[in-house]
């Protein structure tokens, strides 16, 4: 079966204007203003989309698809997250990272459900290790783990200043990141080292120290969660310019005080002169959102969601940012960090990853690696244990 849709606005995510896409079998075969002739004997699917923008599938390059959560005890695990709950928010590429919980989850696990996604037809990979140190891996090592098991690309979401770390030395992490980046060149992988940065005062000193007194190379450091409060941003947007990407969580709402949105804080990025390919946004879904008193003790509890991504990216054009600078902390400058060369734009050779966008920049059809996984704001392809009703 081919794919062809017609009358569509492209974005590229840069604006290509309007023209044609033809899909055959997973991948982009041909796009372009030209309407691509076709023999009658090839049985095409034509689509008119009626001048809808047409995007690339969105990235979400941190989620815990095992589930998240547990701190305050074994009924606060989350459940591990089903296909449509990444492919209904647009997300077709989702990366898996384990967080708190690193001993009841572990990375058999982890590695066993980016398998089971892949099947239902979603791109998926996953970091190694999670908060702590000794790393939880599969092979005995972080870069055995990254070199040896293909949905391994890097190490994460390794905690610092967080009172749930393990309060690792700077010697530990260089030594994590060496591992990672040597992986990465062995296999052409992103060999990053994912970091969750908690409230901690001590903040991004860590990463800083670990850039001016290493020779490994800044975008192996990889900071999350930078606009959970004002400062962490200031410091991550003074990290930037040693040559990181940054990634901010697209927070739901009620979650995101005392921090800055997604949206705010690419825009505060922006205006401090900052490289904007360096900047990304991912959801935390399936991830516990908790919130801490001085103590320690748990004052505020969610659950992070992908629909986050395609409401930032709406919130964002509302702020005036153009539709095609607003999708690439959520397509392409992920791909380039992680170095997902197939993903994250629209070309040809390309993977058939794509969104269509309804009049109000919401999610009305998704395809993912060439199939149609919603189509008019309805889902067709779901998980073999969601419910179908």
């Amino acid at each position: 079966m081919l794919t062809l849709l017609t009358n569509a606005e492209i974005f590229a995510p840069d604006l290509l204007g309007s023209g044609s896409i033809l899909i055959a079998g997973e991948k982009i075969a041909y796009l372009g203003t030209e309407l691509p002739a076709l023999q009658a004997a090839l049985e095409v699917s034509v689509h008119d989309l009626g001048g809808a923008p047409v995007v690339p599938g969105l990235i979400d390059g941190h989620a815990h698809i095992t589930g998240g959560g547990g701190e305050t005890g074994a009924s606060s695990r989350v459940p591990p997250l089903h296909l449509s709950s990444f492919t209904s928010a647009g997300v077709t590429s989702v990366v898996g990272v384990l967080g708190t919980d690193d001993l009841t989850r572990s990375t058999e696990s982890l590695v066993t459900q980016t398998y089971g996604l892949r099947e239902e037809g979603l791109s998926a990979w996953c970091h190694t290790g999670g908060y702590h140190i000794p790393m939880t891996t599969l092979t005995g090592s972080a870069r055995g783990d990254i070199v040896f098991l293909d949905p391994v690309i890097g190490v994460g979401e390794l905690a610092l200043s967080d009172h749930r770390s393990s309060q690792p030395t700077l010697n530990e992490v260089l030594r994590i990141a060496s591992e990672s980046h040597v992986a990465g060149l062995m296999t052409g992988k992103a060999g990053i080292v994912h970091f969750h940065m908690g409230d901690g005062p001590r903040g991004l000193e860590m990463l800083e120290q670990a850039i001016k007194t290493s020779e490994i190379p800044a975008r192996v450091f990889n900071p999350t969660h930078v606009n959970r409060n004002r400062p962490l941003l200031e410091q991550a947007i003074a990290l930037a310019r040693h040559g990181c990407f940054i990634d901010a969580t697209a927070f739901p709402d009620g979650h995101i005080d005392p921090g800055v949105s997604a949206a705010d804080a690419y825009l505060e990025f922006r205006e401090a002169g900052c490289r904007i390919d360096r900047f990304t946004i991912s959801s935390d879904g399936g991830g516990c959102l908790p919130a801490f008193d001085s103590d320690g003790r748990l004052t505020r509890f969610g659950v992070g969601v992908s629909q986050t991504l395609p409401d930032t990216l709406t919130e964002l054009v509302g702020l005036g940012v153009p539709l095609e600078e607003a999708l690439a902390p959520l397509t392409c400058n992920v791909a380039d960090l992680l170095k997902l060369h197939h993903k994250g734009r629209l070309a040809v050779g390309m993977d058939a990853d794509l969104v269509i966008l309804d009049g109000d920049l919401g999610v009305r059809d998704v395809m993912a690696r060439g199939k149609w996984h919603m189509q008019d704001h309805q889902t067709v392809r779901r998980g073999m244990y969601e419910s179908t009703k």
